[in-house]
C-alpha cells in the first residue's frame, strides 16, 4: 500500500480522469457515525466493480494512498483528515436466487436483513440493527449472539490492490472473531453471495423485532457513536465463548467518564459517544484512558473493534 501523501500533480491528474466521480477536499464528518474527522484530499464515489477497478488502478499509477469507506460505522477518522483518496463504496442492488441472495457491498446490512425477511429467508436475523454496509460486515466479520456474517457467506467478488477483480469462496477470508483476511490483504468487496434457509416469514419478522428491541435498549438514541468500541475477549467459560469488554469497563467505572466532547454511554460501558461537539482526538484519548484502566485492574489489553484512519 502507498503511504506517502498524494502530490498536487497526482491530485490534478486524478481529477482530470475522474471528474464525474471525484471531488477535492471533501469533509468526512458526515460520512461516519461519530460525526467527526477532517477532510480527504480526494474523494470518489464508485457504483460498480468497473469504476472501483479503474479508480484503484489510477491511484496506484499516480502513487495516491487510498482507503475504502462503506457506512463509516466502525471508523474513527483523524481531525487532520486523510492525505489521500477516500473511495466510497456505493455499489448497490440485491438479487434473489432460490435460497441465496447476491448483494452489492455498498448496501446497508440492515437492508439485506430486511430483504431476506421479505423473501422468507432465515439466517441473518442476528445482524438486525448492526450499523454499516455489507462490505464492511464482511471485512470485520460482523456478528452478534454467537452468529457471524462469515457463517452465511458463500463467495464474494473482490478488487485487489492493483485494481484487478476476481471472485473468492468464503474459505478464502479465513473468518475469525471480528476478523477476516481482508484486514491483511486490504482487498475490497464489491458483491457478495449468501446462503440462507427457507423459513416462516412471520417467525423471522418476530425474531428481527426481538433482536432490534434488545439492541435499541442499549444503544444511544443518536448515532454519534460506532456501537461497541472494543472487542470482547475470548473465554470458553463465557456465553458465546466471549467475555464482554463492556463488563470489564463497567467494573472499572467507565460509565459516565468523559474527555472533551466524548463520553461513555450510561446504558453500555463499551459504547463511546460524541455529544455533538467532540473531536476525534477526544474519542481517541477517552479510549486510551479506558484501556489503561482495564489493563491496570485486570491485566487485559483491550483491542479496538473500530478502525483508526489518519494520524492520532
Amino acid at each position: 500500500m502507498i503511504s506517502e501523501p498524494a502530490s498536487q500533480t497526482a491530485i490534478m491528474k486524478f481529477m482530470e480522469q475522474f471528474n464525474r466521480l471525484a471531488e477535492k477536499n471533501r469533509s468526512l464528518a458526515d460520512l461516519n457515525t461519530f460525526g467527526t474527522g477532517g477532510q480527504a484530499k480526494l474523494y470518489a464515489r464508485v457504483h460498480s466493480t468497473g469504476e472501483l477497478s479503474a479508480v484503484v488502478k489510477a491511484a496506484v499509477e499516480l502513487k495516491i494512498p487510498y482507503f475504502m469507506l462503506g457506512g463509516g460505522s466502525n471508523l474513527l477518522i483523524s481531525d487532520d483528515g486523510y492525505d489521500g483518496l477516500i473511495i466510497h463504496n456505493c455499489i448497490s442492488g440485491m438479487e434473489l436466487q432460490e435460497d441465496q441472495i447476491s448483494c452489492g457491498a455498498g448496501e446497508k446490512l440492515q437492508s439485506l436483513v430486511n430483504f431476506s425477511a421479505e423473501n422468507s429467508l432465515t439466517g441473518l436475523e442476528f445482524a438486525t440493527g448492526i450499523w454499516g454496509t455489507v462490505g464492511g460486515a464482511i471485512f470485520g466479520n460482523a456478528g452478534a449472539y454467537g452468529s457471524e456474517v462469515g457463517s452465511v457467506l458463500i463467495s464474494a467478488e473482490l478488487v485487489d490492490n492493483n485494481g484487478n477483480a476476481r471472485t473468492e469462496a468464503a474459505e478464502y477470508f479465513e473468518f475469525n472473531y471480528r476478523w477476516s483476511k481482508l484486514k491483511q490483504t486490504r482487498e475490497f468487496v464489491t458483491r457478495a453471495r449468501f446462503a440462507l434457509k427457507k423459513g416462516d416469514k412471520e417467525k423471522i419478522r418476530l425474531k428481527i423485532d426481538e433482536v432490534m428491541k434488545a439492541r435499541l435498549a442499549k444503544l444511544p438514541e443518536v448515532e454519534h457513536s460506532a456501537g461497541c468500541f472494543f472487542k470482547n475477549i475470548p473465554d470458553p467459560t463465557q456465553p458465546y465463548g466471549k467475555l464482554p469488554a463492556g463488563k470489564l469497563l463497567e467494573e472499572i467505572g467507565a460509565k459516565g467518564l468523559s474527555f472533551g466532547g466524548a463520553y461513555v454511554f450510561q446504558k453500555h460501558a463499551n459504547i463511546l459517544v460524541s455529544d455533538g461537539t467532540a473531536h476525534s482526538k477526544d474519542i481517541y484519548h477517552l479510549a486510551e484512558i479506558l484501556k489503561e484502566k482495564v489493563k491496570a485492574k485486570f491485566g487485559i489489553e483491550l483491542s479496538e473493534e473500530i478502525t483508526y484512519l489518519g494520524n492520532f
